[in-house]
């Protein structure tokens, strides 16, 4: 795929190694369309194996973050869709999610405004979430009569806020604040609006620093492993761990200790 997007904004920035990807559809507090849900996992499945890309800010235009699906552009078209057609839409869904969490690199979500059902999956479906104080978020499927298992949330979130929680959540799909998400650890931190952007692309770019092949080791680590005996995740990290002690970045870091300076890691 051409790095282009035509549904909604994305810029690399190459001194950084920071991609940022910016929803903008303000007028509809970036609803998502057909469109732009097949943008997001071809560009999500492209940018981990992206040359310069180290790190992914992922963050809305205007006042909203991501308020899901557009309710005329998607939920009054799917009512015309044969059961195939409904399949086949519910799964490039998922598969925004899959590519996000295959992505190697880091994802960072400014959570910048109101996240709703499908924009609360993209935020929950990143690494890292900060939010800005005023941002609510909910994942409001059932209250369209649907169930709270979509886009791999059920997976997802209770991993992220405990199992009683995410009952809470998706049994009820009401909004919460973003005081009571970061209470329950859905954030990781919560700031005043003009803070956020700079914040998180901040974090975006101290990752982007770091060693990106280690990153990507611990990403996988921390999925695979959630399903894994402790004796398989010992054996996984000490396999990994030992692979990355011949990794230049290992080096590098070692020498950047010695002379007492910032290392610079491939």
């Amino acid at each position: 795929m051409s790095l282009r997007p035509k549904s909604f904004l994305y810029e690399h920035d190459a001194a950084s190694g920071v991609a940022t990807i910016t929803l903008n559809r303000p007028e509809r507090l970036n609803a998502l369309t057909f469109e732009v849900y097949a943008e997001l996992r071809d560009l999500f499945g492209a940018l981990d194996i992206e040359p310069g890309v180290r790190s992914v800010l992922l963050t809305g235009a205007g006042r909203g973050f991501c308020s899901g699906g557009d309710v005329e552009d998607i939920i009054g078209k799917l009512f015309g869709r044969s059961a195939e057609q409904l399949l086949e839409f519910t799964r490039m869904t998922c598969d925004v999610v899959a590519n996000m969490r295959r992505c190697r690199r880091p994802i960072v979500a400014a959570v910048n405004g109101t996240a709703a059902g499908a924009g609360a999956v993209l935020a929950a479906a990143s690494d890292i979430r900060f939010a800005a104080e005023s941002a609510r978020i909910a994942f409001l499927f059932v209250k369209v009569g649907l169930s709270g298992a979509d886009m791999g949330i059920s997976w997802l979130l209770p991993r992220l806020v405990g199992q009683g929680n995410a009952s809470e959540l998706l049994f009820t799909g009401e909004f919460i604040t973003a005081q009571r998400a970061h209470e329950i650890g859905l954030y990781q931190r919560v700031l005043p609006q003009e803070q956020l952007l700079p914040e998180a692309r901040a974090f975006a770019e101290a990752l982007a620093r770091g060693p990106a092949e280690a990153l990507a080791v611990s990403k996988r680590a921390i999925a695979l492993e959630s399903h894994q005996t402790l004796e398989q995740a010992l054996d996984h990290e000490a396999r990994v761990q030992a692979e990355l002690m011949t990794h230049p970045d290992y080096r590098e870091a070692y020498e950047a200790f010695k002379a007492k300076r910032s290392p610079t890691f491939q």
